[in-house]
């Protein structure tokens, strides 16, 4: 996994977006990691992942719902 950012959702969740192979599969992941009561940072169910060859087409549509 190559963690390539992390953004605050709140003060107790972050979004993580990472490249990672999956099976041979290059793919991006965007997560919603949360603190457990542990104090430690789990990735949570919500989130998505794509083939990273798809990235311009999600790069496009994020570029048009910001102009939006």
């Amino acid at each position: 996994m190559a963690l390539i950012t992390q953004i605050p959702k709140n003060s107790r969740e972050e979004f993580r977006v990472s490249r990672d192979d999956f099976q041979g599969h290059d793919l991006i992941n965007i997560r919603v990691f949360f603190i457990s009561k542990d104090g430690e940072m789990l990735p949570g169910k919500q989130g998505v992942a794509f083939k990273a060859e798809l990235l311009p087409e999600f790069i496009d549509a994020l570029n048009k719902a910001e102009a939006a």
